[in-house]
């Protein structure tokens, strides 16, 4: 699979962007470092003078890349998705066996992430703990329904519409496939968001069940 990744080409929305970052090594610095310094500070602290400083160019080199912050933190969301999406139809392709498929499925999307080091310039395990942090940030905005019409967010979207695919292959019957794949997705970030900050109500605490957790959830309605 690495060895795929490797070739692995991601196609972002070019509306997110002024410049393709892919293009150049002053881009992929931009987002490689972008990634390290919004770990380290969140997105709120985070600024592109800040991001200039850390990465000795000129403030102004990275508005040529990217408009503003937020959608230099959508195109990162975007990114990642495109990821996963690609690492889902993987290990999905192929299996006849519906929840055998939804099991693989659901594991990828609630596992901890590590980075597969086929994008040098992208740590995926980084990138996640900003997903898990910051990713509502980039829905919860009054630009939202805009930005959904630009199609900002269709990637994150197929991600979900896969897995309803497969709900569906596992149960037909069952009427709330949407509403149950969206809830896998988002509250496996927030069951890991809580794991980081409000240990006390959630399992993940005690150790990393977000996989058994929804697997088991979803067989439990669905079979």
């Amino acid at each position: 699979m690495q060895n795929l990744l490797s070739n692995l080409k991601i196609t972002i929305n070019e509306k997110l962007y002024v410049k393709d970052p892919e293009t150049s090594e002053l881009g992929r610095n931009i987002l490689k470092n972008s990634i390290l310094l919004m770990d380290e500070i969140g997105f709120e602290a985070f600024t592109f003078k800040k991001l200039g400083e850390k990465i000795q160019s000129n403030e102004s080199s990275i508005y040529r890349y990217f408009e503003n912050k937020h959608k230099l933190l959508v195109y990162l969301t975007s990114w990642y998705w495109s990821w996963m999406e690609y690492r889902m139809v993987f290990v999905t392709t192929n299996i006849a066996n519906p929840v055998e498929k939804l099991e693989k499925a659901i594991k990828l999307v609630t596992e901890n992430v590590a980075d597969d080091h086929a994008t040098p310039h992208i740590n995926e395990e980084i990138l996640n703990r900003i997903i898990v942090e910051e990713f509502t940030k980039t829905l919860m905005t009054k630009e939202v329904d805009n930005e959904n019409k630009e199609g900002f967010f269709l990637v994150y979207k197929r991600v979900i519409n896969r897995i309803i695919e497969i709900i569906k292959e596992v149960n037909p019957e069952y009427p709330f496939a949407k509403s149950l794949a969206s809830s896998i997705v988002e509250g496996a970030l927030h069951q890991h968001f809580l794991k980081n900050h409000l240990k006390t109500i959630t399992n993940l605490s005690e150790k990393d069940c977000a996989t058994d957790f929804y697997t088991d959830m979803a067989k439990k309605i669905l079979l």
